[in-house]
C-alpha cells in the first residue's frame, strides 16, 4: 500500500502552461526545428534570453558554499519547476552541441565508443525492469527524447514522454518523427511533482534517467511515479546521489556538492541512503539497488568531463571529448564570448557554458574522491495488491 503522506503543496509550484508556452515561442522562436548546438543558440531572443539567465542565477550569483544556508536551499527547492525549466533554456543547445540527444552518463567496456556505450546504458535499464514489446513507458524527464528513442528501438514499447520544458518537447517531437518513431513516441507537458490525474494506474513501467534529481524532494516525485504504475508495474532509475562519504560539515565535500547543482539545475541533491529511504517511503517492493559508478571500471564515467584522450576508440569519440579538454572548453568559451560581441549568439550564453564547465570539474572531482554518483541504479515494483 502506498503511503499516506504527500509532498506538501506549499512546497509546489502552481503549473501555468499557456505563460511557459509563451515564453518558449518568445525565448526560442524557431531554433527547436533547426539544427543542434550553435545553429539553435542563434535562434534566440535576447530579451527573454536575459530573463531566463536573471531567473536562474539569482539562485547562485554570490552564493559561496561556505555561507551556504538552509534557507538558501530552501529558496531552490521552492522554486525548484522554474529553475529547472531555465536551466534546460539555457542549457539544451549547449548539451547537444557538446553531448549529443542522451543527457546521462554511462560506462564504458574496454575498447567501447562514447555513442555505443550511451545506447548500451540505456538497454542495460530496460533489461533490469524487463521491458516489453508493445508495453506502455512512462520517460519522467525525457529530455529532448535520445533515451526514449532508444528504448522504442531496443524493447519496441510505446513511451510517453514526460517533461517540464516546452523546448525540450518540440526537439523530442521532431527526432522521433525525424527517425520514424513518431506513433511510437508522445510527448506530453507537465511538472512530475504534480502528474496529470489520468496518469494514475496508466503505465506498465516508468523510467528516469538522471532526471528525478531535480525534484525538490525525492519521496515526492516517486510517490507521483507509484500513483501512475499499474499494479505490478516496475520502477526504474538511474539516479543522481551523493555517496555515503559526503560530509555536509566538510567544506570541500560542499564546495563540490554546490558546484554540480549549480551547473546541473539541481535545487536540492541528497545521499544514496536518502535515496533509498525515499523509494521505500513510496510504497515501493525494493528489488536491486546498486551504485554502478563504484563498479571497478577501467574506464571511469566521467573520462569525457575530465578530456581523458587516452580513453578515445574512435574519431568520434575524440570529437566529442576533445571539447570537454581544457583546450576545448577554451575554444568553446571564446566563441561563443565573441558571438555574443557580434550579437549572433544572445548574452548569458557564454555565462552559462561557463557555469557548465564549473560543474564538469565539480562531477570529475566528485567521481574521483567517490563522494558522488550519476548512475545509482534501484529498480522497484509496485505492489500487486497496491490501492
Amino acid at each position: 500500500m502506498a503511503p499516506s503522506a504527500v509532498t506538501p503543496q506549499h512546497i509546489l509550484e502552481k503549473e501555468d502552461k499557456e505563460r511557459d508556452a509563451a515564453f518558449n515561442k518568445v525565448l526560442h522562436g524557431k531554433s527547436a526545428t533547426a539544427q543542434g548546438g550553435f545553429m539553435a543558440m542563434r535562434n534566440k531572443d535576447a530579451r527573454a534570453q536575459k530573463e531566463a539567465v536573471d531567473e536562474y542565477f539569482k539562485h547562485w550569483d554570490n552564493k559561496l558554499a561556505s555561507a551556504e544556508t538552509e534557507e538558501v536551499r530552501k529558496a531552490r527547492r521552492d522554486e525548484y519547476a522554474t529553475l529547472t525549466r531555465h536551466y534546460y533554456n539555457l542549457a539544451t543547445d549547449l548539451y547537444e552541441y557538446g553531448w549529443g540527444t542522451s543527457f546521462h552518463f554511462c560506462r564504458f567496456a574496454p575498447g567501447e565508443g562514447f555513442r555505443q556505450a550511451i545506447a548500451r546504458h540505456e538497454h542495460y535499464l530496460a533489461l533490469q525492469m524487463g521491458i516489453k514489446e508493445n508495453a506502455t513507458v512512462l520517460d519522467v524527464g525525457c529530455g529532448v527524447g535520445g533515451p526514449a528513442r532508444e528504448m522504442i528501438k531496443f524493447t519496441g514499447c510505446n513511451v510517453v514522454g514526460f517533461n517540464n520544458n516546452d523546448y525540450q518537447l518540440e526537439r523530442a517531437a521532431r527526432y522521433a518523427a525525424k527517425e520514424g518513431l513518431g506513433e511510437k513516441f508522445k510527448g506530453i507537458k507537465g511538472d512530475f511533482m504534480q502528474m496529470p490525474e489520468e496518469f494514475a494506474e496508466t503505465f506498465d513501467a516508468v523510467y528516469a534517467i538522471e532526471a528525478t534529481v531535480h525534484a525538490p524532494r525525492l519521496q515526492g516525485v516517486y510517490e507521483q511515479i507509484y500513483k501512475a504504475l499499474k499494479p505490478g508495474g516496475v520502477f526504474g532509475v538511474y539516479e543522481w546521489l551523493m555517496t555515503d562519504n559526503y560530509d555536509n560539515d566538510n567544506a570541500r565535500h560542499r564546495e563540490i556538492r554546490l558546484g554540480i547543482e549549480q551547473g546541473d539545475g539541481i535545487s536540492n541533491m541528497v545521499k544514496i541512503s536518502d535515496g533509498l529511504e525515499a523509494i521505500k517511503g513510496a510504497g515501493f517492493e525494493l528489488l536491486h539497488a546498486e551504485d554502478l559508478a563504484d563498479r571497478p571500471d577501467a574506464v571511469p564515467w566521467y573520462y569525457p568531463l575530465a578530456g581523458e584522450l587516452k580513453h578515445v576508440r574512435s574519431l568520434g569519440d575524440l570529437f566529442t571529448v576533445g571539447r570537454m579538454t581544457w583546450l576545448g572548453r577554451s575554444v568553446i568559451h571564446k566563441c561563443v564570448g565573441f558571438g555574443e560581441t557580434l550579437g549572433v549568439i544572445p548574452k548569458g550564453t557564454q555565462k552559462t557554458a561557463d557555469s557548465l564547465a564549473m560543474a564538469a570539474d565539480s562531477l570529475v572531482a566528485g567521481g574521483k574522491e567517490k563522494l558522488f554518483t550519476p548512475m545509482y541504479l534501484m529498480v522497484a515494483r509496485k505492489p500487486m495488491n497496491a490501492n
